[in-house]
């Protein structure tokens, strides 16, 4: 009974499951020996002086010299370190940036015979030993792309939640200009609200090096669920579209700024600063510091890129159908802002400024149907094109793949996974 008890005991501890003894079990005895055998050793053969060649990777610490990086390499070549030291096609090397890595190759004496090092530029410098001489080559690297998911929960703003489970600002920023047509990211978050991301990594070297494109997402706001996924049609366009096909992108977006504060509404009544009178204001007025960015909302036509009254520099858009926007009080337009010109939905076409009847630098902005202004924040806001017809079987193949990756995200709301696309 004791023998049984020390027996279950020992396979418990070792994590052996399905396996069981009742008590009336024999346990058959097998004979056992030893056996003891001399095995040849294999025959062991010199290899060539040189040919050996050692791999070592090591990151940049503070205060590091090339001398003090090369000997921790355990590299032991004085013509090296002169040659890196003085010769100008290995400056990007000087620059040297704490856990940064550097790869080098040394033979079993210590000599360098090579050297690759991601400079700040994006290049790739490589140094390799041709006999006694060194010679020194700079490329784009080749990356490779991996997929990343990221998965957080809002407690005070996007960028905080981004923060906490590392987003990349480039990412975050995709993110909210993926959903501004649904969620106004200054008023409507809320905390608890949540969303997860599929997007692209270029690695160089093992070293993530830049992200790419946001291939799904996800976000739930006030208890309702927004996703998108990115699909590229035949003719090479990309865009964003829910499950059922539809355009995530409406045809304006709510906010002609990516973050921006909202300093007086649109309104039948309100006190002119400069007039000194109550009067209706046609528009939103968005507050940010001087050259900040503005964006057209919408596809469409400058109908207008100069002086108006009380708008200062004012540009306004001709849309399609019955729309038209305005963007005024602006310190000055983009570069191939002129009237004419077509525009993209999300293209810079001015800068916020202070021109006009304005008492701080912000933009003024006014969305018309049929010439009469009317709220953007309240409006329902028609959407882009759907997938065409023929696209939908393609396209639901596609997306059921990136469904599956966002469930992950479901199931582990701190989820940080990355998988080699």
């Amino acid at each position: 009974m004791n023998l049984y008890r020390g027996v279950v005991a020992v396979l418990a501890l070792s994590g052996v499951a399905a396996f069981g003894l009742s008590l009336d079990t024999t346990l058959d005895t097998t004979a056992t020996a030893t056996v003891v055998r001399a095995l040849a050793l294999p025959q062991a053969s010199r290899a060539k002086q040189g040919a050996a060649i050692f791999w070592r990777e090591e990151r940049v610490e503070r205060g590091d010299t090339i001398g003090s990086l090369l000997a921790r390499a355990a590299v032991d070549d004085a013509a090296a370190l002169a040659y890196l030291s003085t010769n100008p096609a290995a400056r990007p090397l000087y620059r040297l940036r704490p856990g940064r890595p550097v790869r080098i190759a040394t033979d079993d004496e210590g000599r360098m015979l090579a050297l690759r090092f991601l400079a700040g530029d994006g290049d790739v410098l490589e140094i390799t030993r041709r006999g006694n001489a060194f010679a020194a080559t700079s490329a784009p690297p080749i990356p490779d792309v991996r997929l990343t998911l990221r998965a957080g929960q809002i407690r005070s703003s996007l960028f905080g939640a981004a923060d906490e489970i590392g987003l990349p600002d480039a990412v975050t920023l995709a993110l909210a200009d993926i959903f501004a047509g649904d969620v106004d990211f200054y008023h409507d978050l809320r905390a608890g609200d949540r969303f997860s991301v599929l997007f692209e990594t270029r690695y160089v070297d093992g070293e993530p090096a830049s992200v790419g494109r946001v291939l799904a997402a996800e976000f739930v706001n006030r208890g309702v669920t927004f996703r998108a996924f990115l699909w590229q049609a035949p003719d090479g366009s990309e865009s964003y579209y829910a499950e059922n096909g539809w355009s995530t992108r409406k045809a304006f977006l709510r906010s002609p700024m990516e973050l921006s504060r909202i300093t007086s509404g649109f309104t039948q009544a309100r006190f002119h600063p400069i007039l000194q009178t109550w009067r209706a204001h046609r528009g939103i007025d968005f507050a940010a510091p001087t050259g900040t960015p503005i964006r057209a909302t919408g596809d469409g036509v400058i109908a207008l890129a100069g002086q108006q009254e009380g708008y200062g520099n004012v540009s306004a858009i001709r849309h399609s159908g019955t729309y038209s926007t305005l963007y005024g009080h602006l310190s000055g337009f983009a570069a191939r802002i002129r009237t004419g010109v077509r525009v993209r939905q999300g293209e810079t076409i001015g800068y916020v400024g202070q021109t006009g009847w304005a008492t701080g630098p912000h933009l003024h902005y006014e969305f018309r149907i049929a010439g009469e202004a009317r709220d953007p924040l309240s409006l329902a806001l028609p959407t882009a094109l759907p997938v065409a017809a023929e696209d939908r079987a393609r396209f639901d193949a596609a997306v059921a793949s990136r469904s599956r990756e966002l469930a992950v995200a479901q199931a582990a709301p701190d989820a940080r996974i990355a998988a080699a696309r």
